[in-house]
C-alpha cells in the first residue's frame, strides 16, 4: 500500500513515522513533507503547496496513492477531503463543512451551547466597539480569540483591560490574522489545567486517543505570547479515568452526534483542546486533526497500528476497533527559532541530531527545516521535536532533555519545564 501525508511538520513526520511501521504500507509519501521524512527508509517526499489541489491530485495518480491522510487544518478547511473525494480518493480528514468545527470558532461554540457540552460563557463580536464594550463590563481576566484560523497563535488570555483592548485592535483593526479577525469570541477565563484529547471518529462512533497536554505560550511558567506548542507530553495525570469517562460522554460522542444531526458526518480527527476545573472538563476549543505537537507525544506510545484505524474513519467501521499503548511515558520538546512566535531568521546550520538519536529511545521530528548538500538548516519557527520515552514521565523526561543538549543552531530556544505540571502531580518532582 502506498499512503500519501498532506504536511511538511513536526506533526507529519510523526505520522510518517508510524504509518512506515504498518506492514501494510510500502512507501509514505508527502506533500510537501520534509527532510525528517525523506530520511525514512520508506519515505520520500514530492513537491506541491498543502492547498495545490491539482498538482496533489497528479501525484496520486501517477505514483498510484491507496490512501491519503491530511495533517494541517488549513487544506481541511479549504475543502481537499471533497476534492479527493471527487476522484474516488480515500482520504482521512473531515469535510470542509466539518471542519468548521476548528475554522469557525463561533460556530463551534453555538454548537456547544445548542447541546449543552461544557465550554466556557461567550459572546461573538464583528465590530471592535462593541467587544470593547464587553470586556469594560464584564471585566478582567478574559479571552479574546480570533474567530477563524490562526495557526495556534490567535487566543490572547488578557489578565488586564489594556492588554485586552490591545489584543482587539491587533486583531479586528490592525487584521494580523487577517480575515480570521473579521469576527473574535470573547470567553470567560477558567482558572484551570489544560489537557487534550484526539478521538477518531467515522461520523457516528468514537475511540479516544490517549490524554497529552501541550504547553503554549513561549516562555517557563507559561508566559509570554502564545504559540503553536512549545512541548507536550503524555499521558496527563489531570485527566484521570473518571475525568476521561466524562470527556467521551459529555464532550466527544455528543459533538459527534450534533454533527451528525445537522447531517454532517465527522471523519476524522477531533481534537479537543481542554480545562480541567475542579476535575471537570470545559471545551477550550475544537481542532479537526492531529494535534502539534500533541501527536508527536502520542505516536510513540501506540502499539496500535494506526493504518487501520484510518480505514475504520472512512468506512464506518471504527466501532470494531479498540487501541493498545505501550505502557510508557513520552516527552517531545520543541526547539524554536530566536524571535518565535515573531519574526525569526532562517538558515541556521543544525548540529547533534544524530547524536540525539543514538539513544534508542530518542526519535527527533523535524518541524521547520532545510537540507543542503547533506547539511539541516532551520527553516520555520518550530524546527525540531525532540521526543523521548521510557518507563515513567520522569524518566522520559530527563531522557528528552539530555537528547536537546546535544543538538545545537544558532538560536536556538525551548523551555526547560515541558512535563513539569504533570511530574509535580505524580510527586515525581
Amino acid at each position: 500500500m502506498k499512503v500519501l501525508v498532506i504536511g511538511s511538520g513536526g506533526r507529519e513526520h510523526a505520522l510518517c513515522w508510524k504509518i512506515a511501521q504498518s506492514r501494510e504500507v510500502d512507501c509514505v509519501y508527502a506533500v510537501p513533507g520534509n527532510p525528517g521524512i525523506n530520511r525514512l527508509e520508506k519515505g520520500k517526499c514530492l513537491p506541491g503547496g498543502v492547498k495545490d489541489f491539482t498538482l496533489i491530485i497528479e501525484h496520486i495518480k501517477r505514483e498510484k496513492i491507496d490512501l491519503v491522510v491530511v495533517g494541517p487544518e488549513d487544506p481541511l478547511a479549504a475543502g481537499i477531503v471533497d476534492e479527493l473525494n471527487k476522484y474516488g480518493v480515500p482520504t482521512f480528514g473531515p469535510s470542509a463543512e466539518a471542519s468548521k468545527l476548528e475554522a469557525s470558532k463561533s460556530f463551534a461554540k453555538e454548537l456547544m451551547r445548542k447541546h449543552d457540552i461544557p465550554t466556557a460563557k461567550y459572546a461573538v463580536f464583528d465590530d471592535i466597539e462593541s467587544a470593547k464594550s464587553y470586556v469594560k463590563i464584564h471585566g478582567v481576566p478574559i479571552v479574546i480569540k480570533a474567530d477563524g484560523l490562526a495557526g495556534g497563535k490567535g487566543v490572547t488570555v488578557a489578565r488586564d483591560e489594556n492588554s485586552a483592548i490591545s489584543a482587539l485592535e491587533a486583531v479586528m483593526t490592525r487584521k494580523v490574522f487577517g480575515d480570521s479577525g473579521s469576527k473574535v469570541v470573547i470567553e470567560e477565563f477558567l482558572n484551570g489545567e489544560e489537557a487534550s484529547i484526539l478521538a477518531f471518529s467515522d461520523g457516528r462512533n468514537v475511540l479516544p486517543l490517549a490524554s497529552s497536554q501541550d504547553h503554549k505560550p513561549v516562555f517557563d511558567e507559561d508566559k509570554g505570547p502564545n504559540t503553536g506548542g512549545m512541548g507536550a507530553y503524555s499521558p496527563a495525570p489531570v485527566v484521570t479515568p473518571e475525568t476521561e469517562e466524562e470527556i467521551s460522554n459529555k464532550i466527544l460522542t455528543p459533538t459527534i452526534t450534533a454533527m451528525a444531526e445537522r447531517g454532517i458526518l465527522f471523519r476524522g480527527i477531533l481534537y479537543a483542546g481542554l480545562m480541567i476545573v475542579d476535575s471537570k472538563p470545559y471545551v477550550i476549543e475544537f481542532n479537526v486533526r492531529f494535534g502539534d505537537p500533541e501527536t508527536q507525544a502520542i505516536l510513540p506510545r501506540m502499539k496500535s497500528d494506526i493504518v487501520p484505524l484510518f480505514w475504520a474513519c472512512i468506512d464506518g467501521t471504527l466501532d470494531k476497533f479498540t487501541l493498545e499503548y505501550y505502557d510508557i511515558a513520552c516527552v517531545t520538546i520543541v526547539l524554536a527559532s530566536r524571535g518565535y512566535p515573531g519574526s525569526y531568521e532562517k538558515g541556521m546550520l543544525i548540529t547533534g541530531i544524530e547524536e540525539a538519536e543514538r539513544d534508542p529511545n530518542v526519535v527527533v521530528f523535524h518541524a521547520g527545516t532545510s537540507e543542503k548538500d547533506g547539511k539541516l538548516y532551520t527553516n520555520g519557527g518550530r524546527v525540531l521535536n525532540v521526543t523521548s520515552w521510557d518507563t515513567n514521565l520522569k524518566r522520559a523526561t530527563e531522557r528528552a532533555y539530555s537528547a536537546v543538549e546535544k543538538i545545537h543552531f544558532d538560536g536556538m530556544h525551548y523551555r526547560k519545564d515541558i512535563a513539569r505540571k504533570g511530574l509535580a502531580k505524580l510527586g515525581l518532582l
